[in-house]
């Protein structure tokens, strides 16, 4: 049962591509769909045996790779965390595809996209169940290639193509910090395996100094599997594909953006937390990391006018409470704000695809407006995912998110004191922008096409029957009372995310924490919803008041360019990297010196001596006469002067000689 959990997608994606052409659209659909639905009826299941008694189930299914002391073996572990990632990338990606029937029914080319978007979901449940590092970076490869597949769907479309050409190598920047972290970890341990990577994590290593600071083995370990969640999971430096993923479907978007490709790094840095936690200069970078990450993808979203590309930015903003909540050493709180997170972006995500479907593929926020009448049943479910992504008291972003930032606060340390201030900042902006874009969209005057709004129609019912059960699991994913009082200081994570106990700061933050410290993120939420209400009714005159003004106008300019993050990376990294491997590596490497060396050069010198040679065949008869005069010269005068050399040389000898060397050469070849 545990292993159909992971294969059913494979054979639901290995049907529609193989097959998907004689099977149609709707064969292919119902192939997928039901493939993924019974994975998550078997993850539901699975929940059920292992999460309430902590009891995990450990298989080991074949002997994979063996080489002296290297071993790696195909093997799975159901532990707590799992079950909850299984549970939250089967049941999305079930619901995603039960949507996409209907988003893509008149695509000529479904088959491939449902073929394509099973893909995340078999490499997703190999990431989360393996018990080595190899087989984890496996699946981490497989998640990556999917989202290129599916962003690049539409490949006719100059947009998608540069999208998808640019999260590769975004990509590929992460998988630069997590291949040396994984050599770095069987280097030091001699394993791959983690049972025994974390039972030695504790073992004192060795260290240097770098930069004034000491560094052991195991924090440059930590650092370098830092740098290649912050490759996946959009953290600051690698966020700027997320708004470009966009491109793509928007049940792409849903499916990469809530349960499977970004949050392969949360989940990957909960899994080694027994080496995360000890070295404390990790846990302070991976804290900062996240608390910028969150406070510039907030602020960015502020001013965009895409209607996805807001959504995905909130995506960024919250990947990053996740990121500085493992930093401050409490992984089970990630975790279940990745589970909350997950159901109310999926939500808004398929809800956002209901307005761009029926909208002619319209996403600017600015040529829509008053579409509440049109569209109730998405406005509902819309402001729904709204609520519980800011934290708003009793949805189920507000369990987990007003936990993290009292947990940032109580650690009691700059890091924390950081963190808790950005992340309560994003709070603010976090509230501005997702009721905006419900006033721009929904509530405004209408601003959109006459075509469009005869047209435009709610969300069909294969379309709204996702959302429903999204919004439902954003309102009741999980107990009601407060997640301190309940999942995390239960028996319900055992020891699977281990934690120091001087770590150990979640029975503090729940009855030591200042009254008002837990008041800032619910003010700052409803300050921004106030201030969106007030802004953008009127928001004309707001922009014209920002046109006017020059301060104004670049603070404008400056987030609605994304802080300029784009234009600083290409001008001073990607331009750079551009021209080096035009100018080095092409002109100078390989059409230089590797060719004139190599293939190029051997075949040109030879090219030459062949015409050299060539010349001397002039076709006279006594050119050739004269060649063989001076061929027979030499043979005539050595023959003619052995004679006299003769008495010098002695000719057994040298046939004994030439015999002995050649009878060394054959027995040193045996």
């Amino acid at each position: 049962m545990y292993l159909l959990i992971v294969f059913l997608p494979l054979l639901g994606s290995s049907v529609a591509g193989f097959f998907g052409r004689f099977l149609g659209s709707e064969g292919t659909a119902i192939m997928t769909t039901t493939c993924v639905s019974f994975s998550s009826i078997l993850s539901l299941i699975a929940f059920y045996e292992v999460a309430p008694g902590a009891s995990a189930c450990y298989l080991r299914i074949a002997p994979w790779i063996s080489s002296e002391m290297f071993d790696a073996s195909w093997g799975s572990v159901f532990d707590s965390p799992t079950v909850v990632m299984l549970i939250v990338v089967t049941s999305i990606s079930s619901l995603v595809h039960l949507y996409s029937i209907s988003y893509m029914s008149e695509d000529p080319h479904s088959p491939r996209f449902m073929c394509y978007l099973s893909i995340p979901t078999f490499f997703m449940p190999m990431l989360v169940t393996g018990d080595n590092s190899l087989q984890l970076f496996l699946g981490w490869e497989g998640v990556g290639l999917a989202s290129y597949l599916l962003i690049h769907f539409w490949f006719t479309r100059l947009q998608a193509d540069k999208a998808a050409t640019k999260a590769m190598p975004v990509n590929r920047v992460g998988d630069f910090g997590l291949a040396p972290g994984i050599s770095g970890r069987f280097t030091i341990f001699q394993t791959v395996d983690f049972s025994t990577i974390f039972a030695r994590a504790s073992a004192p290593r060795n260290s240097w100094i770098f930069c004034n600071m000491r560094l052991n083995a195991i924090t440059l370990i930590c650092i370098l599997l830092f740098i290649g969640a912050v490759g996946k999971s959009a953290q600051i430096g690698s966020h700027t594909r997320s708004p470009d993923a966009m491109e793509g479907p928007t049940p792409v978007s849903a499916s990469i953006h809530a349960a499977t490709m970004v949050t392969a790094g949360v989940f990957m840095i909960a899994r080694c937390s027994p080496l995360f936690e000890y070295p404390p200069t990790a846990l302070i970078v991976i804290t900062s990391a996240g608390a910028m990450t969150s406070f510039l993808a907030a602020t960015t979203g502020i001013l965009q006018n895409d209607l996805k590309r807001v959504i995905a930015y909130s995506t960024c903003s919250q990947l990053g409470y996740m990121i500085f909540a493992c930093g401050i050493s409490n992984y089970s709180v990630s975790v279940f704000h990745l589970m909350n997170h997950a159901f109310f972006k999926a939500l808004l995500f398929l809800s956002a695809g209901s307005v761009i479907h029926a909208m002619s593929d319209e996403q600017d926020m600015r040529k829509m407006g008053g579409l509440a009448s049109s569209f109730p049943l998405t406005y509902a479910m819309m402001l729904m995912g709204s609520l519980s992504l800011i934290g708003f008291p009793f949805p189920t972003g507000f369990y987990s998110k007003d936990v993290i930032l009292e947990l940032a606060y109580t650690k009691y340390t700059i890091s924390g004191n950081f963190a808790f201030w950005l992340g309560s900042l994003s709070v603010l902006f976090t509230s501005y922008y997702s009721f905006r874009l419900l006033f721009l969209t929904f509530l405004v005057p209408t601003n959109s096409f006459g075509r469009d709004r005869l047209r435009c129609h709610d969300a069909p019912i294969p379309m709204a029957i996702p959302s429903i059960l999204l919004a439902l699991g954003s309102l009741f994913v999980i107990s009601r009372r407060r997640p301190a009082a309940s999942l995390p200081l239960s028996n319900f994570w055992a020891n699977s995310p281990f934690v120091l106990p001087k770590n150990e700061i979640l029975a503090e933050s729940e009855f030591a924490a200042p009254t008002i410290t837990k008041l800032i993120p619910i003010l700052f939420s409803t300050s921004g919803a106030s201030l969106a209400y007030n802004v953008n009714p009127v928001a004309d005159q707001f922009q014209r008041a920002f046109q006017t003004s020059t301060f104004c106008n670049r603070l404008y300019c400056f987030f609605n360019k994304r802080w300029f993050f784009d234009q600083v990376l290409n001008d001073f990294l990607v331009r750079s990297f551009l021209r080096f491997g035009y100018s080095v590596s092409f002109e100078a490497l390989d059409k230089g010196a590797i060719e004139i060396l190599g293939p190029y050069g051997i075949s040109y010198t030879f090219r030459r001596l062949a015409e050299r040679i060539s010349q001397l065949q002039s076709g006279s008869v006594y050119h050739y006469a004269f060649a063989m005069l001076l061929g027979s010269t030499p043979f005539v005068t050595f023959s003619r002067m052995w004679d006299s050399l003769s008495s010098w040389v002695d000719s057994r000898s040298s046939f004994i000689l030439i015999v002995s060397s050649f009878l060394n050469n054959k027995s040193s070849q045996e």
